[in-house]
């Protein structure tokens, strides 16, 4: 393992991040909320850092599999580090934890926030917070796939590392072309959004600060009241749509874009995934129908955007499901487990997943009868390898015990159960909201120093699936 290859490939990762720094740029100079030179100045000590680095380093001829891994752990680690700056420069965020946490909690698309008032802070501010979602949405380092050409093989590595799911679906024989797919209708959906939202009524700012935090299923916004602070049913409608696609596999859309819708329905997952979205809303309703909640289009539309929310690791809220009934945020606690579909912006374990192992634990029962008998665990038409089945296995094994770990760690630090339970499924999962003291309107402002940092690392864990960090700390990978 080279260091220098490294080293090499992630100066070329922050050039690129560095760029992104002229949208905030430009609204600080629009809005004049004098940031300017905060961002000027990180652009440019970013930039010379990385140009310094690409002029002394060899430029890298492939990366190995081990350099990878390595690359894509400490660029979300140096990626939050950078992204915090603004944050700490401006005084709006005065701490390095805080400012980290809440920088992890975009780059990785959870949503969980340290700011006890989010209007306070400036336009430009705002508007970068939400992109660090958006760029972690489909993911910085896919993006750099897609238009670096010098990362070559070694960009088939970073970009398996870094794709959320199991199964990454190649588009296209070159997984650069993939990567370019994935963000041309990650953008397109983006540019959709933002349209319908500012024809219900909001203007450009939040408009483009709400399609960020929808399509990366990251959860900021601009606001206190997250979504509630848009009461237009338009609106809520719109973003649970959204919400819904950013939760779907990437390339599913592409070929619907392309002509062909029937490959949702022949997808297993996306069958699983809606099943288990409509059966959540199912239940949800007839728990707080028989509390007492009257029918309405407001109940159904509350139901139906807390529901698709959770389940798509989004966090948006409109409402305040812990006054619901307590089986309503069992069911809630469990979809943040669940997640989105593999491809797609969202988080947790992953859908194709959870079917695969309901599958496996059919086949296991079968077995007992038929002990010599074979059964294959299909996916559509297509037998799932046996290497594939353990692996994904090992994975929600794994994610189990790192979530028993965390939620030990917290109680640990002082945290409730109900709190820990909330705080770890909510950043492991990266949902956002949780359930306790970190709930739909609290944040984790209050926590203890060290259960930021740890929920910080169980953010990276969760977005890079588990895997890709953990992995760096065994011994095999240093020998």
């Amino acid at each position: 393992m080279k260091l220098s290859n490294i080293i090499y490939t992630l100066s070329s990762l922050w050039l690129l991040l560095s760029g992104f720094l002229l949208f905030p740029l430009g609204f600080s100079l629009y809005y004049r909320d004098g940031l300017f030179f905060i961002y000027i100045g990180e652009m440019i000590g970013m930039g010379l850092l990385s140009l310094v680095l690409r002029r002394l380093i060899k430029k890298p001829v492939e990366l190995q599999i081990r350099e990878a891994f390595l690359t894509v752990t400490l660029s979300w680690v140096t990626f939050s580090f950078f992204g915090s700056i603004p944050f700490l420069a401006s005084g709006h965020i005065p701490n390095l934890t805080d400012a980290f946490f809440e920088t992890m909690s975009g780059f990785t698309t959870t949503g969980a926030t340290i700011l006890v008032d989010i209007e306070v802070l400036p336009k430009s501010l705002l508007l970068w917070r939400n992109m660090t979602q958006w760029l972690g949405g489909m993911g910085v380092i896919a993006l750099a796939v897609a238009v670096l050409p010098f990362l070559g093989v070694g960009g088939v590595q970073l970009f398996k590392a870094e794709v959320p799911g199991p199964i990454k679906d190649r588009i296209s024989p070159r997984i650069s072309e993939t990567a370019k797919i994935l963000w041309a209708v990650y953008l397109l959906f983006t540019v959709a959004e933002v349209i319908l939202l500012m024809l219900g009524g909001l203007d450009l700012f939040d408009a483009i600060c709400v399609t960020f935090g929808t399509l990366a299923t990251g959860g900021f916004t601009p606001t206190n009241a997250s979504i509630a602070a848009y009461p237009s049913p338009y609106i809520h409608y719109v973003v649970i749509v959204f919400m819904f696609i950013a939760g779907v596999n990437f390339s599913l859309h592409y070929w619907a874009l392309r002509g062909r819708p029937q490959h949702y329905f022949s997808n297993p997952e996306f069958r699983f995934f809606l099943f288990i979205n409509a059966l959540a809303v199912g239940l949800i309703m007839i728990s707080r129908l028989a509390k007492g909640d009257a029918f309405s289009e407001e109940f159904f539309r509350s139901t139906l955007f807390q529901t698709v929310s959770i389940v798509t690791t989004t966090g948006f809220v409109t409402h305040d499901y812990e006054q619901w009934p307590f089986v309503t945020q069992i069911i809630l606690l469990a979809l943040m487990l669940f997640g989105g579909c593999t491809s797609s912006t969202g988080g947790g374990m992953k859908n194709v997943r959870i079917l695969v192992a309901f599958k496996f634990m059919g086949s296991e029962l079968k077995k007992l009868f038929h002990p010599h008998g074979i059964f294959p665990i299909r996916m559509g038409e297509r037998a799932v390898p046996e290497g594939l089945v353990l692996n994904i296995i090992g994975f929600i094994a794994m994610y189990i015990l790192i979530f028993f770990l965390g939620v030990m760690a917290m109680t640990g630090l002082g945290l409730d159960i109900d709190t820990s339970i909330g705080a770890v499924a909510a950043t492991l999962g990266n949902v956002g909201p949780g359930i306790g003291a970190v709930g739909p309107v609290e944040n984790y402002a209050h926590l203890p120093v060290l259960a930021k940092w740890t929920l910080s690392f169980l953010m990276m864990v969760g977005r890079l699936e588990i895997f890709t960090v953990l992995v760096v700390f065994t011994r095999p990978f240093w020998h």
